[in-house]
């Protein structure tokens, strides 16, 4: 299954709302799911590092960079599903699914 998440990465770094219909619309809840999974299979042997780092990489940096841009005052992550996608659209798991993927990433050694 990681193999085949890697391959429906968007160019943009983040995964689409539906996997089967491509988008280049930042969703940050399931590309942070998608880069917590992948770090941690990697940290803990299951995934190789060399297949999956660049990967991890692109979405991690998708996700900082939007949610630094448009993160509110209150902390919340934008662009979580199931909403419209609206810039100003959030979901509560959206910082959750965000530091997930922070607490994987950062324990992969640079």
């Amino acid at each position: 299954m990681a193999a085949k998440l890697v391959r429906l990465q968007g160019g943009n770094g983040y995964w689409p709302v539906s996997l089967l219909e491509p988008q280049e619309t930042p969703e940050t809840s399931g590309t942070g799911f998608f880069v917590y999974g992948l770090a941690w299979g990697v940290n803990h042997g299951l995934l190789p590092e060399s297949s999956y780092r660049q990967s991890i990489d692109r979405g991690w940096h998708a996700l900082v960079l939007l949610c630094s841009t448009m993160a509110s005052s209150l902390g919340t992550a934008y662009r979580a599903q199931p909403t419209r996608l609206a810039p100003d659209d959030t979901q509560l798991y959206g910082v959750g699914a965000f530091l997930l993927a922070a607490s994987e990433v950062s324990r992969i050694p640079p």
